[in-house]
Parts: structure tokens; C-alpha cells; sequence
């Protein structure tokens, strides 16, 4: 899953790929590069990040997803906690919705993402990315997460949403340490037996920093994202959310090799 972030503020990238153009011109590179799909966001959710209103998100999304439907035959899943803003990107050509609420944002989205029948990512997120970082606190990080996201997916099948069409993501990041953020990550098997696909996240993010500090900025944590990608991999998830993706192509690659020479 490539990552098109159509924000001025994302921790990775922001600004680079506000204007449509760059938009899919980066869409189309990371599909060259071998993306399965293509997750565009237009609301930052970094740490201490701060909202976005409907219409400014509707406006920054809309133009990019019809362009990029258009030119390319990749899914595309919209990074939105907003109903309103999920029916408008399905309606363009998204496939798949991406809620880091899972579907708890507004009372009203799992009854929309049952009606759109699309994909749905279920994230779990301590708290929200204003003040997820403050103090997150768990007594057993694995087992708190796993249970949210089984009852988050029972909630979805109540509201109408197909089994098959649910996917989920731990939330690495959002709102936990980096103790807690290693644990998941270890412990990610744990999530992958509910039966669900699994959705990994951990492309350039803060964690790494505090692994090894000299990765101050997100473009130096390249070696740490891979690192992830490919612990996650060997857990069974079944789809990495990443910027790199050519170098994580040919990470998945030799690991593949590796394992069909054992």
C-alpha cells in the first residue's frame, strides 16, 4: 500500500504533493515501483496534529482520487475518519475505506460503510492525534489492542459491513510508546489469528527515532522501516502501508528468496 498524503503538514511529507498534479504523478511512481494499492489521505494524523475541516479535505482528496481512478487500474482506499468524506472518495473511484477511529468517529459510520460495501481498515488509536502522544497507557498493550479491534470488527458486522471486506491495523504510533509499539509488533500474530487481514503501518515513524536517535528525520528511517516491514511480514500481515515502496518491494523479495532456499 503506497502512501499519497495530499496535506501540507504530514510528518513525512507534507507539502510535497498538495498540488493534484504531483498528487498522481506520485501515485502512478509508487505503482511503477510495484504498489498493490494506493492510500490517499488529505488530513494529517501525526501527533498533535490539527483537524481539518469536511469542505478543505473534500477539496485537497476529491480532484486527486478521480485523477489517479482514472489513470491507473490500482485500488485506491481513502485515509478519511469522516462518513461524509468516505461516500465522496467511493463515489470517485475509491475502493476501500481507511478510518484510524474504526469507524467510531461519527455514529453514523458503520452504517455508511455497511451501505458503501466497500473495503474497511480498522485502526486502534489511544486517545486522538491532538494528544495520543501525551501519556498513553496500557497494562497489557497486545491484549488491549487485539480485543479493541475484534469488537471493533463484530461492531461493523452488526452495522451491515461484510466480514470479507474488513481489514485491520494496529496502530503503531498512535498512542504508544516506543515499548508499546515494539511489543505490538512483536506480538502481531496475536492479531493476525482474529482471521482478519492485517494492515502494518510503521513506514518512517517516530519509534525508530527512539531506537536510534541519529533517524531525527523521517527520510533517514528508511533501514528501520524495512526492518518492520519485514518483522510484519513474517507475522502474516497481509498488507504494509509505506512511502519506500521499491526499496520494501525488494526487501519482501530477498526475504521470499531467502525462505524458498531454507
Amino acid at each position: 500500500m503506497g502512501i499519497v498524503n495530499v496535506t501540507p503538514d504530514s510528518f513525512s511529507d507534507g507539502g510535497r504533493f498538495l498540488a493534484v498534479e504531483a498528487a498522481v504523478e506520485h501515485a502512478l511512481r509508487l505503482v511503477d515501483e510495484g504498489a498493490d494499492l494506493l492510500d490517499i489521505g488529505a488530513e494529517s494524523t501525526r501527533p498533535r496534529a490539527e483537524p481539518v475541516s469536511e469542505a478543505q479535505e473534500l477539496e485537497r482528496l476529491i480532484p486527486v482520487i478521480e485523477a489517479v481512478h482514472a489513470r491507473t487500474e490500482a485500488p485506491v482506499s481513502v485515509d478519511t475518519l469522516k462518513p461524509a468524506v468516505a461516500r465522496a472518495a467511493v463515489a470517485a473511484g475509491a475502493a476501500v475505506w481507511n478510518d484510524i477511529t474504526a469507524l467510531s468517529w461519527s455514529e453514523d459510520s458503520p452504517a455508511t460503510a455497511a451501505a458503501l460495501g466497500c473495503g474497511v481498515v480498522l485502526m486502534h488509536m489511544q486517545g486522538e492525534p491532538a494528544t495520543m502522544q501525551d501519556n498513553p497507557r496500557y497494562d497489557d498493550v497486545v491484549a488491549e489492542v487485539t480485543e479493541f479491534l475484534r469488537r471493533r470488527a463484530e461492531a461493523a458486522i452488526a452495522a451491515g459491513v461484510a466480514r470479507s471486506e474488513i481489514w485491520l491495523d494496529p496502530g503503531i504510533g498512535f498512542g504508544k510508546t516506543l515499548a508499546h509499539n515494539l511489543s505490538l509488533i512483536a506480538g502481531l500474530k496475536t492479531i493476525v489469528d482474529l482471521g482478519y487481514p492485517l494492515v502494518f503501518g510503521a513506514s518512517r515513524k517516530g519509534f525508530i527515532r527512539g531506537i536510534d536517535p541519529g533517524a531525527e528525520r523521517a527520510e533517514h528511517r528508511l533501514g528501520g522501516s524495512l526492518a518492520a516491514a519485514l518483522a510484519a511480514a513474517r507475522a502474516g500481515a497481509s498488507v504494509l502501508r509505506v512511502h519506500d515502496v521499491a526499496q520494501t518491494v525488494q526487501a519482501l523479495k530477498v526475504q521470499q528468496a531467502i525462505g524458498a532456499a531454507r
